[in-house]
């Protein structure tokens, strides 16, 4: 795992001051790689690299690389697990090089060589950005894995062209905008991340997954009106797709698996040749569990292929609600790995954030961002290199609004709209702790049922939806929404702009309510706020993750199996449910879905109220001018007094003023 940096200067001849903007741009993401770093500059172009090193710890896997050519240089972040199948294919077409070492860098410029970029990236399973420049085209390329694993922000520093793999390495130009996107803002204030292509910055963007940027000649030296999605250009730029997740899906849904007994046997042979493609290393190697479906699923087909017991890592907290250290306890004695636990108190979990602003560059506020950097922090004291479970729940149909959201719409839709807009109002007139008491005194009239928590907010967030809502794509929208509608949030005239959740859908597979649920999720929440939270906490403490069920082959399988394969009886993941009990027994996994959570909510009625209250003064807030002071002190006073439970809503606005604060 590395960093990479770089930029495009059409006409400069100021070859030190590109080399010292460069070095500086680089040097922004040493964390990214402490291992070592590398620079290339040629005319108007520079390519930066800071290394983990993982593969080929020698010098043959420096970079910035070279083809055997000497046409080709790239910058490569990330790991392509089939490379060595690479080799092999290269060999036979008579195409492999005089090899210098065994680095997937190499290998990649060996087969973009010979077959081009777009078909070495189609025929990679890994997870990567990169940089190539084609020193006789005069091309920049700049690319990103399938799924968006691993990050890459481009954009426009004056006339420069930058990119790099956080936004940090494009401050570090003396030109780069540091003004607030209202657009993104919004679109924050929805989802708690910046969907890609924007960016917190105005002129700087994300590359979406799954896509190719070109640079034919001199950029453009001022950046489009609108984000450059693909298909469409800005002057020399352009940008394209090697790989479609519609068309995947659409694939998948004309060849399903009916068989039960084949599909669960297909799926376990393709999960665990992607769990052991991951698992090359020439550095030590574990993986996080947490006792739940996902992580027990990859542990244990890592321990069944492998000689030593798996390194195993989880970290436990003081509340109960929130520690899962039994349950992965269980499995890893079970399953015979070397375990790890990490107790962690309320005290360290908090001091995690004051690093936020700068660990995640942007403002994001998916607050198990706290503990998943803690257990990579815990995780990196022992290993370089941990696998996870991100990925089963989109592929699977993990999430509860799987489940729930299509019943609901399927009620809600024989509700006409204005009756719906009177109940959603109704719902939200009667107080919360009057909504508490109903809930208590149902749970007093059925002592043996699971019983009902926190009704009044639930009741109060299904109304506002109740009123909003006209599609199912609608529900699933609010659903994963914090400010369901925030431009009355925010200050001025804004309007939010179009997100991936408004892109079209495959015409094939996506006519299930749950599967277009997933499809969406897999799209957008999991690259822009799963995928994010993991890579920026473990790049913070140099630890590469890698994630199995995102291999392409799990992916393309997970897309053939019908519905009733991911989702029965009201339970998700029946088909790798069945992988799993295979090595670990079934009353040991079914359980509740916890969830990576942190008491938010309690911290900012207690030990974060200081801290609150000054990033949320009305004179702080009216300074700054991005929000409405009124409506956030109101959502603000009703918190800490316990009348309503907003920690998502105020922990998003809290990212926000923390990161402005930093970085402003």
């Amino acid at each position: 795992m590395c960093g990479i940096a770089g930029l495009l200067i059409p006409g400069s001849s100021d070859a030190d001051g590109i080399t010292v903007i460069l070095q500086n741009m680089t040097r922004s993401l040493a964390h990214r790689g402490p291992d070592a770093e590398g620079y290339w500059t040629e005319g108007a172009v520079a390519l930066g690299h800071r290394r983990l090193s993982i593969l080929d710890l020698s010098d043959a896997g420096a970079q910035p690389m070279r083809s055997e050519s000497g046409r080709y240089v790239i910058v490569f972040n990330g790991e392509i697990y089939n490379h060595l199948n690479m080799r092999r294919d290269l060999a036979v077409d008579g195409a492999a090089p005089d090899w210098r070492g065994h680095s997937d860098t190499e290998t990649l410029l060996a087969g973009i060589t010979h077959w081009g970029l777009d078909e070495t990236l189609q025929r990679a399973k890994g997870m990567f950005t990169l940089a190539l420049w084609d020193r006789s085209e005069k091309r920049l390329s700049l690319a990103r894995d399938r799924m968006g694993e691993k990050p890459l922000y481009w954009g426009w520093a004056g006339q420069a062209l930058v990119f790099g793999s956080e936004l940090k390495a494009l401050r570090a130009h003396p030109d780069c905008p540091r003004d607030v996107c209202r657009d993104a803002l919004a679109q924050y204030l929805r989802f708690m991340y910046v969907p890609a292509p924007r960016s917190i910055h105005p002129g700087l963007y994300k590359l979406e997954p799954g896509t190719i940027l070109t640079v034919d000649g001199a950029p453009p030296s001022t950046p489009p009106e609108e984000p450059i999605r693909p298909g469409g250009h800005h002057g020399s730029i352009s940008i394209r797709r090697y790989w479609d997740l519609n068309a995947e899906i659409e694939a998948g849904a004309q060849n399903q698996i009916e068989d039960e007994g084949d599909a669960v046997a297909a799926l376990g042979e393709v999960l665990g040749k992607a769990a052991q493609r991951e698992m090359i290393s020439d550095v030590p190697l574990g993986a996080f569990l947490s006792g739940g479906v996902d992580s027990s699923a990859i542990v244990a087909l890592m321990q069944a292929q492998s000689e030593r017991p798996v390194q195993t890592f989880t970290i436990g907290f003081d509340e109960a609600a929130f520690d899962e250290t039994p349950y992965a306890a269980a499995v890893a004695h079970h399953l015979g790995t070397e375990h790890t636990k990490l107790h962690v108190t309320d005290a360290d979990a908090r001091d995690v954030i004051p690093l936020l602003p700068d660990l995640y560059d942007e403002p994001f506020a998916d607050s198990s961002q706290i503990p998943t950097y803690l257990v990579c922090r815990a995780a990196r004291q022992h290993v370089t290199v941990a696998l996870s479970g991100d990925g089963g729940d989109e592929l699977f149909g993990g999430y509860n609004r799987y489940i729930r959201g299509p019943g609901l719409w399927k009620r809600l839709s024989k509700v006409p709209k204005p009756l719906r807009q009177v109940s959603g109002y109704a719902a939200q007139a009667l107080p919360e702790k009057t909504w508490e008491l109903i809930g208590g005194a149902y749970n007093r009239l059925r002592p043996g049922s699971a019983g009902i928590s926190g009704l009044g907010t639930k009741d109060h967030r299904l109304g506002e939806r109740l009123r909003l809502t006209d599609s199912l794509d609608d529900l699933h929208r609010n659903m994963a929404s914090t400010w369901i509608e925030p431009e009355t949030v925010m200050a001025g005239n804004v309007s939010e702009p179009p997100s991936h959740l408004d892109d079209p859908l495959p015409a094939f597979g996506a006519d299930d309510p749950a599967m277009r649920m997933m499809l969406q999720d897999m799209r957008s929440y999991m690259p822009d706020d799963i995928l994010c939270k993991v890579d920026r906490a473990a790049m913070g403490v140099s630890l590469e993750t890698r994630t199995p069920f995102l291999d392409p082959d799990v992916i393309a399988l997970a897309a053939r199996l019908p519905m009733a394969m991911k989702i029965r009886d009201g339970q998700g993941k029946w088909a790798l449910r069945q992988v799993l009990y295979q090595h670990v027994p079934r009353e040991m996994i079914e359980r509740p879905k916890v969830g990576f959570a942190i008491p938010i909510g309690i911290w900012l009625r207690g030990p974060l109220r200081d801290w609150a209250e000054e990033l949320l003064s009305p004179e702080r807030l009216a300074k700054d001018g991005f929000f409405d002071p009124e409506i956030i002190r109101q959502t603000w006073a009703e918190h800490p007094s316990g009348r309503r439970d907003w920690s998502a809503r105020i922990w998003t606005i809290l990212m926000f003023q923390a990161w402005h604060a930093q970085w402003a």
